[in-house]
């Protein structure tokens, strides 16, 4: 049996993963809700999977955190303490993650692998350029998009399907959210 691969982003309306200037996490407008679904998707059991440049940045900002900060929500936390596969040719360990294993090599091969090995199912939030790659190679069975209410075309960084193949995407579920975060959850397959 082969093991579920999400690939869960946050985006704002006009497609970008962050947003520079004076935007906050979850561009300021996360809600209880939202939060306790986060949470809610992350209780069960499943493996992290991130490439390299995702991993640094929530090592990153994790270390220069407080137990107060917005960061540390119960379902970052939740997701720091799931086994987790850090993909990276260029990463040396050890890792500052309680239970990630780095691999080197082609995302495309270690994911197919893991996907034929693993006895959970997989999740990888960001890490944008090696899901897109796996997305190419018909890996991804659900992309999750969690569409924040803004525009940031000004200060957007990190267009989150620039240079993707083209998808038809099957709607499987969809959800608000606090009353104006989209959650919307697909079946990618290549057109």
């Amino acid at each position: 049996m082969t093991a579920t691969y999400t690939f869960d982003v946050f985006c704002s309306l006009d497609g970008f993963g962050g947003a520079g200037g004076d935007w906050t996490g979850y561009w300021g407008k996360q809600g209880p809700e939202l939060l306790d679904h986060r949470l809610a998707q992350y209780e069960p059991e499943q493996r992290i999977v991130l490439g390299a440049n995702t991993y640094r940045a929530f090592a990153e900002m994790l270390a220069s955190s407080t137990e107060d900060s917005d960061v540390r929500d119960p379902w970052v936390t939740r997701m720091r303490n799931l086994p987790a596969t850090v993909v990276s040719t260029t990463l040396e360990g050890p890792l500052d993650w309680p239970d990630a294993t780095l691999v080197s090599g082609d995302a495309v091969d270690v994911v197919a692998r893991l996907k034929e090995e693993s006895d959970v199912p997989l999740r990888s939030h960001g890490s944008l350029s090696m899901n897109r790659a796996l997305m190419a190679a018909g890996l991804v069975d659900r992309v999750q998009v969690t569409v924040f209410p803004v525009i940031t075309g000004q200060t957007g960084l990190d267009p989150i399907f620039q240079g993707a193949a083209d998808f038809d995407l099957e709607l499987l579920e969809h959800r608000t959210l606090d009353g104006h975060t989209q959650e919307l959850v697909y079946r990618p397959t290549l057109h």
